[in-house]
């Protein structure tokens, strides 16, 4: 048996990348998938390797009737919703604050922020109605710490975490969890600086930045695909406002290597009590 037999989930962003990896996961759990994403010649493609276990339905996260039409198209064909994974993303705006456009901005945070509370927004009904569901969205490392992507991403997946929390308190006496996932470094054409990045350009990025992580590795999209399998199986049944980092323990701190006083060290220093202690 599969951890997500007879289970319905909406995977948003589902046609490449981490979200692809999550619905090729699901489906081998025994889910039902909606792929729900802008990218159509991707969503049908990985369709039509998956069968009936999974269907794509053309969707812009930042518009509330495509989040409503996403939920009913899953619910109509499959008569529930049990998991959403608020997934789609992108880089959002670049650059200095004072050059950053209004236009910029809102483009921004209707990817990255309003699309998740739309999700939630949907499924909530849904699933309060069957008084059970598991909500899951993407944040990231940088929504945890500032320094590590560009200032409208970082604020953007920070609220991610907080409404993450704030809608768990809400939700929780319905019978629906809501958690996140915060990414570290992830081996995606997107993370290469393109959608249509190639395996070479990928490949490349993996060699510069796995000294940069403790564990010695970037990230795959099926170490993401994993976190968001078990947040939406019963195993994590009594897990809810919580934000997972999956990043290699890259947000911990720098690796140690970086330290040499500490790896080289051949006996303790000693330290002489304060005087007065």
């Amino acid at each position: 048996m599969g951890q997500l037999d007879n289970k319905v989930a909406v995977i948003t962003g589902g046609a490449s990348g981490i979200g692809a990896a999550t619905v090729r996961r699901f489906v081998a759990e025994g889910a039902k998938v909606l792929i729900a994403d802008l990218n159509a010649d991707q969503g049908e493609a990985l369709v039509d390797t998956l069968g009936d276990g999974a269907a794509f339905l053309p969707t812009d996260v930042s518009q509330e009737s495509d989040v409503a039409a996403m939920v009913a198209e899953a619910t109509d064909r499959w008569g529930r919703l049990d998991v959403l994974f608020n997934n789609a993303g992108f880089g959002g705006a670049l650059g200095p604050l004072a050059s950053t456009t209004v236009e910029d901005y809102d483009l921004t945070m209707d990817v990255l922020v309003k699309s998740v509370f739309l999700g939630i927004k949907h499924a909530t009904p849904v699933m309060a109605g069957q008084r059970s569901g598991s909500i899951i969205s993407t944040a990231s490392v940088a929504g945890l710490r500032a320094g590590y992507a560009p200032h409208l991403y970082s604020v953007a997946k920070a609220a991610v975490i907080h409404l993450t929390s704030t809608a768990a308190l809400e939700l929780g006496e319905q019978g629906v969890r809501v958690n996140a996932i915060a990414p570290g470094f992830v081996a995606t054409p997107l993370a290469a600086g393109s959608p249509t990045a190639d395996e070479a350009k990928i490949d490349e990025m993996r060699d510069r930045t796995a000294k940069a992580q403790p564990m010695g590795r970037m990230g795959e999209p099926e170490d993401i695909a994993a976190i968001a399998l078990f947040l939406a199986g019963d195993e994590s049944s009594w897990i809810t406002g919580q934000t997972l980092p999956v990043d290699g323990g890259f947000s911990a701190g720098p690796t140690w290597a970086r330290w040499p006083a500490f790896t080289k060290m051949e006996r303790p220093i000693r330290h002489h009590r304060p005087p007065g202690r």
